[in-house]
């Protein structure tokens, strides 16, 4: 279906009207822009706060624990195997020795180990209290 020009040649009329085009893409960046936000959510994180004058380190800190995980998920306690179940356990002991002087929980991942292993591990230590956690990346 062709729209004349008004000349009096009947040629087609060959624009586009983009109004309702634009009034669409309009109505979706509306949509889009209310609705990012909500699919957002805050993380709690305790971040460490400035010291002006730290205390002073008259403890020496205990040696590093290595925790391993590898591409099929299982979970190494200082290159001993051990079930993700008797993790907070061990976790827990390591902070009961000395609550202000705890160890640095080195974890190390496989790159193609899962993410949900990862994260039930920063859980259980989460939970165990534990506050010096540092990630090991081996390239």
């Amino acid at each position: 279906m062709a729209f004349s020009s008004g000349s009096g040649r009947g040629s087609p009329m060959a624009d586009i009207n983009v109004t309702p085009l634009v009034d669409v893409m309009l109505v979706l960046l509306i949509i889009f822009m209310v609705t990012a936000p909500t699919l957002s959510y805050p993380i709690d994180v305790n971040l460490p706060q400035k010291s002006i004058n730290p205390p002073p380190q008259t403890k020496t800190p205990p040696p590093p624990i290595s925790l391993r995980i590898d591409a099929s998920g299982q979970v190494y306690w200082n290159n001993a195997p051990q079930p993700l179940d008797a993790l907070q356990g061990l976790m827990e002991a390591e902070v009961q020795k000395d609550p202000t002087n705890q160890p640095m929980l080195e974890i190390e991942t496989s790159p193609d180990s899962d993410y949900g292993i990862l994260a039930k591990v920063l859980a259980k230590a989460k939970n165990a209290e534990m506050e010096k956690i540092g990630f090991v990346q081996n390239q």
